[in-house]
């Protein structure tokens, strides 16, 4: 069963949708845990109770029964199809230095053969990969993609799964006032409103940079592959990173969807939110990811340096152990100025460069300030793919 959060007049919409009259007798017992689960400030519940509330209203929830009992299926068939996700990564992995050895979050079953999207870290150099429904039961899964450039990760159930998959939607087409549905999976699955703030660009500090990312609020710490849906019950985009302050992560101010300023203000004036890697950039490359594990625009240059940006600055603040970055010298603290001779201000251009100035593997020199001195380096990139560790026969 999954926990619901939920705010008073959602909850009502949920009871009023999940009727006995409109759902059948074995969806019953998740009826409960949609009921306080939909409630941006209380408790956690479980997810079939979203269908009458004020707020759905508001952004024009169905009219007529029916129309209600089909959203409360569609819903319910897309709080069903999360599950968690518990890896083991390869013994020595880079990735575990920061990530962790073990790893746990969500999964989204998307297809009739028990493939699973997730987000792709949780998988990166896994070892084991264990696929856990909602009630407890345990069924194994092999890596089947991990795409650089996205940030997605793919999951192959190794036997049949007992759950539907969800259909894909349009992570463009949501509104700033539309009620969307957060799920998480697993035994500690849970359920909750969740509003897009904003939807734009976003610049992560691990050489990682997309396009129309969606920021929600209230924010959740189980946000790790979960899925954000619709209120048609379609998938919209899938957890990435918890935010102290979405405004301040938001490379596009224009993109700020609510001007009311809806949404938890934290003190100090921050907005803690959740980020999600829109469902968008995953359906044009969903049958390169099943073929090849990843898309082509993941093959490009890495260079293992992570930077924080800053009033037009770029600062190291660590290297990846065996990487390009730390075989030529790069330390913590180097304020970067310029690469291959361009000035550099800022993490998107930054990783154009990298990305778009040549081959995968090539000799690149940036010019750093390090305590005042300055510093020319070279260093080889590679493919961040080929990095990586494998499990044995994988």
């Amino acid at each position: 069963m999954k926990l619901v959060v939920c705010s008073d007049p959602l909850s009502r919409w949920w009871r009023a949708q999940f009727s006995l009259r409109a759902v059948v007798p074995v969806v019953w017992r998740w009826i409960w845990l949609a009921v306080v689960a939909l409630s941006l400030g209380a408790a956690m519940w479980t997810p079939v109770e979203a269908a009458t509330s004020d707020d759905w209203r508001d952004a024009g929830a169905p009219a007529t029964e029916e129309e209600r009992r089909a959203m409360g299926e569609a819903l319910q068939r897309a709080s069903d199809a999360a599950i968690g996700v518990l890896v083991r990564v390869v013994d020595g992995s880079t990735s575990a230095e920061t990530l962790g050895a073990v790893r746990k979050g969500t999964g989204v079953v998307i297809g009739e053969d028990g493939v699973v999207l997730t987000i792709g870290y949780l998988i990166l150099e896994a070892e084991q990969i264990d696929l856990v429904l909602d009630d407890g039961r345990i069924v194994p899964a092999r890596p089947l993609a991990y795409d650089v450039a996205t940030g997605f990760g793919l999951v192959q159930s190794l036997v049949p799964l007992p759950l539907r998959p969800v259909p894909l939607g349009d992570s463009a087409a949501i509104g700033p006032d539309e009620t969307l549905m957060f799920v998480s999976g697993g035994r500690g699955g849970a359920v909750s409103p969740a509003k897009l703030m904003a939807r734009g660009q976003f610049a992560g500090y691990w050489e990682y940079l997309i396009e129309g990312a969606l920021f929600t609020s209230p924010p959740r710490p189980d946000h790790s592959g979960a899925g954000l849906y619709n209120r048609r019950g379609e998938l919209v985009g899938i957890g990435s990173l918890v935010l102290s302050d979405a405004r301040a992560s938001l490379r596009q101010p224009g993109a700020w969807l609510r001007s009311d300023g809806a949404g938890d203000v934290a003190p100090g004036g921050r907005m803690p939110g959740n980020l999600f890697v829109p469902i968008n950039l995953f359906k044009p490359i969903v049958d390169e990811l099943r073929q090849r594990g990843r898309s082509h625009a993941s093959e490009r240059a890495w260079l293992g340096l992570s930077c924080a940006e800053s009033d037009g600055r770029l600062t190291v603040l660590r290297i990846s152990r065996d990487s390009p970055a730390e075989r030529a010298g790069v330390r913590p603290g180097d304020r970067i100025l310029r690469i291959d001779g361009a000035g550099v201000d800022d993490l998107p251009g930054f990783y154009r460069h990298i990305w778009q100035g040549g081959d995968v593997e090539r000799d690149v020199q940036i010019e750093v300030n390090r305590s005042g001195e300055v510093l020319r380096l070279v260093l080889h990139t590679v493919d961040r793919q080929m990095t990586l560790k494998r499990a044995t026969g994988i």
